[in-house]
């Protein structure tokens, strides 16, 4: 019998700052446990922005535990998805079954309305995401 392995995802933007950590924060509340998520950055900038935090608690998600990372500190094997961000030339290739390229604005250095409406447009996205990934599951 092959073991049950829980689909991997990856989400990376530049800093891994702000929507990549974001992105992060909803797959983890939305799937739990069903799949393993990991954010990074093509330049990590080696905080995850108070703004990010604070948009995120908003709604009720504590994104504080994680970190910003770069391509090097995270797993490196094969992902069911990678989902980039904005990363243009500086974008990973690292080996997946799914690519998926989100052209989402940067919002560091924005107002709190920039962050929130990104907030709103990277959940829906993930939501979809984790649908398709999940597709008999129910999602919180």
């Amino acid at each position: 019998m092959i073991p049950y392995q829980k689909p991997k995802i990856l989400f990376v933007c530049i800093g891994n700052a702000c929507r990549s950590q974001m992105a992060e924060g909803f797959a983890k509340s939305m799937a739990g446990a069903k799949i393993d998520v990991f954010s990074a950055g093509s330049r990590p900038a080696g905080f995850v922005a108070r703004q990010t935090l604070e948009v995120m608690m908003e709604i009720g998600i504590d994104v504080s535990k994680q970190t910003s990372k770069g391509l090097s500190q995270i797993p490196q094997e094969k992902y069911d998805a990678i989902i980039t961000m904005g990363c243009g030339d500086a974008c990973p290739h690292i080996a997946t079954r799914k690519r998926y390229d989100w052209k989402i604005e940067d919002p560091i250095g924005r107002d709190p309305q920039t962050f929130q409406r990104i907030r709103d447009e990277i959940e829906q996205k993930v939501r979809s995401l984790v649908q398709e990934i999940l597709p008999d599951s129910s999602l919180k």
